[in-house]
């Protein structure tokens, strides 16, 4: 039998090797730790703690905003500084709760916790929800909105998102090695959610020591299986995942539920298992610092609000003077503007490269060679999309399937021309997707 796969995708140097057998490390902050109100989709959260206040470690500091939001918890304790616009990791200014941390980690008194047999689905879920998990594989989508699903009995698979096909990232790597009775005690916490669902770890065929794992923790798990993937990017692509799963394909008009699948990233299963298990709410998660300008990269478990600069100096340092620094991986993450920002509830890693090569190879013109389409996992045509996009056309870039885009960046890496395709091609469809909405 095959490995389970997508139509399209590339494979560029994973650049693993950095990092992926650096165990997990724990690291403490060294100076003031930044919340910032909104690190999901959906509202920002609303603060619950005034300059002057004194918290502990696991105290809740903003509230959720509204049903499609999260609340934010103290990942120290000390003493709240007040309320100020930092930047986030993507370099836009947010409002953010400023903690100056005492260094005691002075922790709450959490509450008992129910065996799982014993909860009700709705406590199961507002467990979930009051934790504050959100999706950790970057869309930040909150945990409760997603498992709450219009008719849970059609829902036959819950997909652990295993792939980590994002080059140089290796945090999910290290859980999947570290912590994996952790991420199969979130998947049986969510599988009780769904009395039809089948749990799948979907793990792409280059993380073999993690199949094998996986497959002797699942082994007494009749609910549970485990599948190798192709390793191509982007195969953790929820859409590309699905279909490589369960053979059942979803566009930009539908949700995973209506294919009957639930898919969720190794960092928020752990987050699920420490929410209603443990009954700890969430403050860290572990984070790759990597790149061919770090001194010495690895994996570090980090607390929410630590400011980069402290993974960077984690890491050794700067071997040489970065010309790019990216928050994510190098295919869909983002160019940071400065490191004097916090690690959120989305930080999966922070990679820093000697040199910028995009900015060293400009655009030429377009050659018609047709690579980007070759490799596009959605099937569409991104040079003319671009095209569309660079003309403001929206109708057209709507009429030709634009809002079909995953954003994966495949069609940019593949073209000869270097065209931007991706970046024009997200611009619209964000525009395209604000005017749907208001109409």
């Amino acid at each position: 039998m095959g490995l389970l796969t997508f139509k399209g995708g590339i494979h560029p140097d994973d650049g693993k090797r950095f990092s992926k057998d650096q165990a997990v490390k724990p690291l403490l902050p060294k100076g003031d730790m930044v919340y910032p109100l909104s690190q999901h989709i959906g509202a920002p959260a609303n603060p619950v703690v005034k300059k002057g206040d004194h918290v502990l470690k696991g105290q809740m500091i903003a509230s959720a905003g509204g049903f499609v939001s999260a609340p934010v918890y103290s990942s120290v304790s000390g003493a709240v500084k007040g309320l100020e616009q930092r930047f986030n990791p993507a370099g836009t200014k947010v409002e953010c709760i400023v903690i100056e941390n005492d260094g005691e980690y002075n922790e709450v008194e959490y509450d008992p916790v129910k065996p799982l047999s014993e909860m009700s689905r709705e406590e199961i879920l507002d467990k979930i929800a009051d934790a504050g998990i959100v999706g950790m594989g970057g869309a930040g989508f909150p945990t409760r909105v997603k498992l709450s699903p219009k008719d849970p009995d059609k829902i036959e698979y819950i997909i652990a998102n295993c792939a980590e096909c994002e080059p140089y990232i290796t945090a999910d790597y290290r859980r999947m090695l570290e912590n994996t009775e952790e991420l199969v005690s979130g998947m049986r916490v969510v599988l009780s959610l769904f009395p039809n669902a089948k749990g799948i770890f979907a793990v792409e065929d280059n993380k073999k020591d993690c199949i094998e794992k996986l497959n002797q923790a699942v082994a007494n798990e009749p609910g549970m299986d485990v599948k190798a993937l192709m390793t191509k990017y982007p195969q953790g692509a929820e859409r590309q995942l699905i279909y490589a799963v369960t053979k059942r394909a979803i566009n930009s008009s539908m949700l995973p539920a209506d294919a009957g699948c639930i898919v969720d990233n190794v960092e928020t299963l752990i987050g699920i298992h420490n929410a209603v298990v443990n009954g700890r709410p969430l403050t860290e998660r572990v984070v790759t610092v990597s790149g061919d300008a770090v001194e010495s990269p690895g994996n570090f478990r980090v607390l929410l609000g630590t400011n980069h600069r402290d993974l960077i100096e984690a890491a050794g340092g700067f071997k040489a003077e970065p010309e790019k620094l990216i928050s994510g991986g190098p295919m869909m993450g983002f160019a940071m503007v400065t490191l004097d920002a916090p690690v959120t509830k989305t930080s999966s890693s922070i990679l820093a490269f000697k040199e910028d090569a995009v900015s060293k190879n400009p655009e030429t013109a377009c050659i018609n060679c047709g690579r980007c389409v070759e490799v596009c996992p959605s099937r569409i045509i991104p040079s003319r999309l671009a095209d569309y996009a660079n003309r403001q056309d929206e109708a057209s870039f709507i009429a030709m399937n634009g809002l079909e885009c995953v954003e994966c960046g495949s069609c940019s890496y593949v073209c000869p021309a270097k065209r931007q395709l991706k970046q024009a091609i997200g611009g619209m469809r964000k525009i395209a997707l604000a005017n749907k909405r208001k109409k």
